[in-house]
């Protein structure tokens, strides 16, 4: 049954995904609450598919601290997932994203409409002082910034590499930080198959603005990789 199931979600998800991304052409012209409506909307199909198609659930943790304004969060990445479900999950996320995805057809073009934050990373100090500026611009629209410290998928069980950029961010913008854990690459591993079961995003209490770098970055390991492996042993 997990075959079929997989397979089915895998047909809708790329149907509703070429579909979707053609028709949102039509949101270049408009303003960009229409673009932000586009994806949100696509990603709620998503998981709608998931939940009926593949046997799979989505549920959100730590209510109290899922942001509704101007926010910046630190999340596991372990999918494609952990980004898709952001658009459903935040009011208006706003992703830093590596600049070769802008190449990517239609998908490089709306994340350029959607005003996400493009960052070089062999851009080195002159890519962390944009990455900044663009940050703080995005936040004037009330946007969550997410990012994901590890700069790319890591493997289930396998502790984070966390990279500088939001070290960079949080000591810059002087903001608070809401990690986030997940365990979507229990459900939504690399291939095609999808296990069925429940995936969950757990908003952590954010981490108070102030700490010094080396402490920010431990804090923010430790929430966020200890979080991440109790949903994964949960899910497993």
């Amino acid at each position: 049954m997990i075959y079929l199931r997989s397979f089915l979600f895998q047909l809708f998800f790329w149907l509703w995904s070429v579909v979707w991304a053609i028709g949102m052409i039509v949101t270049y012209p408009l303003p960009r609450r229409a673009n932000t409506w586009s994806l949100s909307t696509w990603s709620k199909g998503l998981i709608w598919a998931l939940r009926w198609l593949a046997d799979i659930k989505v549920e959100v943790r730590g209510e109290p601290y899922r942001p509704t304004g101007p926010a910046l969060v630190a999340a596991k990445h372990q999918s494609m997932f952990d980004v898709f479900s952001q658009f459903a999950l935040l009011p208006d996320a706003c992703f830093v994203m590596k600049k070769e995805l802008l190449m990517v057809p239609l998908f490089g073009w709306h994340g350029l409409k959607a005003r996400m934050i493009v960052v070089d990373r062999d851009g080195h100090s002159a890519a962390l002082k944009k990455l900044v500026r663009d940050a703080v611009d995005r936040m004037r629209e009330t946007r969550q910034v997410v990012i994901f410290p590890e700069g790319t998928r890591g493997e289930v069980g396998v502790p984070g590499d966390y990279k500088p950029g939001i070290a960079a961010l949080y000591r810059e913008m002087n903001l608070p930080v809401t990690p986030l854990a997940l365990n979507c690459g229990v459900h939504w591993p690399r291939g095609w198959l999808r296990p069925p079961g429940t995936i969950v995003f757990e908003y952590l209490p954010p981490i108070p603005a102030g700490l010094k770098r080396g402490e920010f970055m431990r804090e923010l390991q430790t929430r966020i990789d200890t979080a991440t492996k109790a949903l994964e042993d949960e899910g497993l």
